[in-house]
């Protein structure tokens, strides 16, 4: 059954490269020079940033990003991306809101209807229940801490953002956080904590517990979006949520 799921797996993942590939060669560009092959760097080391190996990769045109002094100097050198294929579909590229200098950090999978919409991340009716937990449940403000997304741009029919699309913005979520330094970041749903992880193992398993990301807490919990399929498991959101503010009131944080 493992070597099947790992099968399609990679079935999946060839397709979506296959379209990445004819998405930028319908474009006019050229993803790798010829007579050359990618240029591996060495894996990334303290000083380095969160942007660390990722200079140098299939997606070397953010460079401007990637020397951003400033939440609205990155949000200035994204522009209007057409990085990916999910950029024809989209309203608004939904970058993030929230303070530039948050304790805390909340990221999620991607834009929704109403995000895409609006430019803001959680304005749906997700949106609003992680508004509650922020607000009611934690006696925060929304304007506290800062709300992202690991992909800008809504995929169609709110389907799971593909490899190629995360590995499109992955540069830029990374920026965010080495922008914002975050001492806590809530990960939000299956797809946002294996991408930020990078683990296939299953959000029941990872969640409630403490995990590292470049040096940051990273607190794994349900996307607000299946607690509203879901009502019971808010229970467990909430001990994950006490977790969270726990770790926020000691000295450290």
């Amino acid at each position: 059954m493992a070597l099947e799921g790992d099968r399609e797996e990679l079935r999946v993942m060839a397709a979506s490269l296959r379209r990445h590939v004819e998405f930028h060669g319908r474009a006019g560009i050229r993803l790798l020079p010829r007579g050359r092959g990618i240029e591996r760097k060495p894996e990334e080391t303290p000083g380095e940033g969160l942007l660390g190996g990722l200079e140098g990769n299939l997606f070397s045109d953010c460079a401007p990003a990637s020397q951003a002094k400033s939440l609205e100097e990155l949000r200035a050198a994204i522009g209007d991306c057409r990085r990916c294929k999910l950029w024809p579909g989209r309203t608004h590229v939904v970058f993030g809101v929230g303070n530039a200098k948050a304790k805390l950090m909340f990221i999620g999978e991607g834009p929704g209807r109403d995000e895409d919409l609006q430019g803001e991340p959680f304005v749906g009716r997700a949106g609003q229940l992680l508004t509650d937990i922020i607000t009611k449940g934690m006696g925060l403000k929304r304007e506290d801490v800062y709300i992202a997304n690991v992909v800008k741009c809504r995929p169609p029919e709110n389907r799971n953002p593909e490899p190629d699309e995360v590995e499109s913005c992955e540069p830029f979520l990374k920026k965010q956080i080495e922008l914002v330094q975050p001492q806590i970041i809530v990960a939000l749903g299956k797809f946002a904590v294996q991408s930020l992880l990078k683990s296939k193992v299953a959000i029941t398993r990872l969640r409630g517990i403490w995990h590292d990301y470049h040096g940051i807490k990273l607190m794994p919990t349900f996307h607000p979006a299946y607690l509203l399929r879901n009502p019971g498991d808010k229970k467990l959101v909430w001990e994950d949520i006490k977790k969270v503010l726990k770790e926020l009131k000691t000295p450290s944080a």
